[in-house]
């Protein structure tokens, strides 16, 4: 018999410094991942479309514990990318797995007129690309209508189920001004204008020059006070109808930014006959997101897995976005309804805001680090 307990055991190899920093390294990556995917996750605001409740490059915290964290669909991704690895066009995942997903519960529902972060549904707002939906480019708008909700517009007015919501603080609209000449950038700033918030649309017949601009009711007043100004007038063109590429895109509506619906807001559960009329509002939503494997649409039928559907039941909830900046803003008046399953998260605060435009000691926006977002 061997005896052993009475020799001393060996100590383990003290570990190499490159061995220590890449065990921290991947122990970073990983609770960063777990933290990015269950709770909250960076985002920066590319476009104007929601000013001035947030103004671009306004750097967001977006909190995915209060609608709930959902499993992730396209698992074979690179740990903190999206679409791409930093830096190239190369993709930074494979779709050859598709999971079903899972939302887990969250602190609270999405309201009315919260502010909302999630994955922009059509293919053509991703420059094409057919990205898995948990891959799909990040939006940011505010939540007007819920499921189930009747919602229309009139005169810029927003109604849920015949109640009017509250215009956003400082909120745009478009207008046409007129003027002799055109207006040195100098000028332009002291009223208040960036290089989203005006553009030159051509000279008149009479050689003046026209401009589109988004004014806040403040400006508008500082605008028509202005003696260079010879005309100030409502854009006709986003609220006489039909405007293009309105949603849906039927030849039959008249609707536009300013005057649009009544139109019913998808809810899971909801029953709808399948007729010419259901399908030009929900034939699309119905094809694309439904969570439908083989949808397809021909000649006014529906047919899922090739039979013929002649009554169909939603099968998840979907939202209604718009900008607050109403008069510039790409939101579901042209796309349609958010599902649900699109969903990220809620935008809770502003932790950085970088003036693009600005000069080097005035590039950092202090007034508004820290802000939080209604």
């Amino acid at each position: 018999m061997t005896w052993k307990f009475w020799k001393k055991k060996e100590q383990p190899k003290p570990k190499t410094f490159l061995r220590e920093w890449s065990d921290a390294i991947i122990f970073a990556v990983v609770v960063a991942t777990f933290i990015r995917w269950s709770a909250v996750q960076a985002f920066v605001i590319p476009t104007p479309s929601m000013e001035n409740s947030l103004l671009v490059g306004d750097y967001l915290f977006v909190s995915k514990l209060h609608y709930g964290p959902q499993t992730p669909k396209t698992p074979l991704q690179i740990p903190l990318t999206h679409q791409k690895i930093w830096g190239t066009e190369i993709p930074s995942y494979l779709d050859w797995i598709q999971l079903p997903t899972y939302r887990f519960p969250g602190l609270t529902k999405i309201k009315r007129e919260d502010i909302v972060v999630f994955y922009i549904p059509p293919v053509k707002l991703d420059q094409g690309v057919d990205y898995p939906f948990d891959l799909k480019s990040n939006y940011v708008k505010r939540c007007v209508g819920l499921p189930g909700d009747r919602l229309e517009i009139k005169d810029a007015k927003i109604y849920a189920n015949g109640v009017t919501l509250g215009l956003p603080k400082n909120m745009k609209f478009s207008y046409i001004v007129t003027t002799a000449d055109e207006i040195h950038r100098r000028n332009l700033s002291k009223l208040g204008l960036d290089k989203d918030d005006f553009y030159y649309l051509g000279r008149s017949d009479k050689g003046q020059v026209v401009y589109r601009m988004l004014l806040t009711s403040e400006q508008v007043e500082s605008v028509k006070a202005t003696p260079f100004i010879t005309s100030f007038e409502a854009d006709y063109t986003k609220s006489d109808g039909p405007e293009e590429d309105i949603f849906p895109m039927s030849k039959n509506t008249l609707w536009n930014g300013d005057n649009y619906g009544p139109i019913v807001i998808p809810a899971r559960g909801m029953k709808i006959p399948i007729n010419d009329s259901t399908m030009n509002f929900y034939g699309e939503t119905i094809r694309l997101y439904d969570q439908n494997r083989n949808a397809q649409i021909t000649d006014g039928q529906l047919y899922i897995d090739d039979k013929v559907v002649k009554e169909y039941t939603f099968k998840q909830n979907y939202y209604f976005m718009m900008g607050d900046n109403r008069h510039n803003s790409l939101d579901s008046r042209y796309w349609g309804f958010v599902p649900e399953d699109h969903i990220v998260g809620k935008a809770l605060f502003i932790w950085f805001s970088l003036e693009e435009n600005a000069d080097l000691l005035h590039k950092i926006r202090w007034s508004r680090l820290g802000n939080i977002i209604r």
